[in-house]
């Protein structure tokens, strides 16, 4: 029998056995419909790359702030941009979230095969320390109200055992379809809790990672957090009702309502910010004809802020050139000049928008 105040060293291996799925079907063609069509819509931009940055450091921001590290759009691309070395530590962590996702795209380019290693290293990469699995007794998870809510598997041995098992049946069990596998990933990874801290963020990069191992996604862009973020309290409920009641099939269904949610925000997101961007080319085209050009425009909305090395990384002319370039742009209103440190950065607020 489960029991929350002691280490679940008993956690069953997947796939569960004797559940009901019956229900979840119309939730499921739903979600993968939405993600074929989320999936279409990126390799039919003409410059994929262009936005994905973008879309990354959204899922980035949006899954550390689940784990309370909270930073505005505002900042976080004020810092990636001047370069400059992090104010606070809600930022760093954000971007060694976008960095640990990179190098797990990374690892898959070469081996298409998620393993423990890899999951160390993400999470090291996150938390910027050489700490691997816990192998200290004493973890426990504890409600706002401080009482304990769950208490995973502990002894390291255990843990890389419950570990071995989840990576055979993410990399070799195709009994149930990619989706519902990847609900059923996220609930044994977390639930394995393998690590000090960082596990929820490296358990939501493992999300993703899956979806491009699994060829659901051709670049793993979506913003999966969003949806956590609004439905926190039911995250977490029904993550521990597969615990303590076996209801799987709840669980299922909101994984499934997640990536369906995620998919059709990001269809919508990347439709206004196309339109945006042609929008502002033609505006640019109009207003400044002597300074438009294609890679200008997608320079300026390859991130919300840009400056003038950005442009001259893409040789759209010399500093002095550029420079001009950017103040006419704002003169025109296109843009926005901000002083951040010794550096001078031009706000996208058009893009912003709709960021925010």
């Amino acid at each position: 029998m489960y029991d929350k105040n002691v280490p679940y060293n008993d956690l069953p291996d997947l796939p569960p056995r004797g559940i009901d799925l019956s229900n979840i079907y119309k939730p499921l063609i739903a979600s993968s419909r939405s993600l074929a069509q989320f999936n279409g819509a990126i390799k039919n931009l003409p410059n994929p790359h262009l936005f994905i940055d973008t879309i990354h450091l959204q899922e980035a921001k949006g899954s550390s702030e689940i784990e309370n590290i909270v930073t505005t759009n505002e900042r976080l691309y004020e810092q990636i941009v001047a370069d400059k070395k992090y104010q606070n530590n809600s930022e760093k962590e954000v971007i060694n979230y976008k960095k640990a996702l990179f190098h797990g795209l990374a690892a898959l380019e070469k081996r298409p095969f998620l393993h423990t290693n890899l999951y160390v290293e993400i999470m090291q990469i996150i938390k910027e320390n050489t700490s691997g699995i816990r192998n200290t007794p004493g973890t426990i998870l504890a409600g706002s109200d401080g009482k304990p809510v769950y208490t995973p598997p502990t002894g390291e041995q255990v843990i890389r055992e419950k570990l071995a098992q989840l990576d055979e049946f993410i990399n070799t069990n195709e009994e149930h379809d990619p989706l519902i596998k990847l609900a059923m990933i996220h609930y044994q990874f977390e639930a394995i809790h393998p690590f000090t801290d960082g596990n929820g963020r490296t358990g939501r990069i493992i999300m993703l990672l899956y979806l491009k191992m699994s060829g659901l996604l051709e670049l793993p862009a979506l913003y999966l957090s969003e949806y956590i973020i609004s439905h926190k309290n039911e995250y977490y409920r029904k993550l521990n009702a597969v615990t303590a009641g076996n209801d799987w099939e709840a669980w299922i269904i909101y994984v499934l309502e997640m990536v369906d949610h995620a998919a059709i925000k990001g269809i919508n997101r990347l439709d206004s910010i196309t339109q945006i961007m042609e929008d502002t080319a033609k505006d640019i085209k109009n207003e400044l004809p002597k300074i438009y050009s294609k890679e200008l425009v997608e320079v300026l909305f390859y991130l919300p802020y840009t400056k003038r090395q950005a442009l001259v990384d893409a040789d759209l002319g010399t500093a002095k050139t550029v420079g001009n370039y950017l103040k006419e742009l704002e003169n025109k209103g296109f843009l926005i000049s901000k002083k951040v440190g010794k550096e001078v950065l031009y706000l996208n607020h058009r893009l912003m928008a709709v960021l925010n």
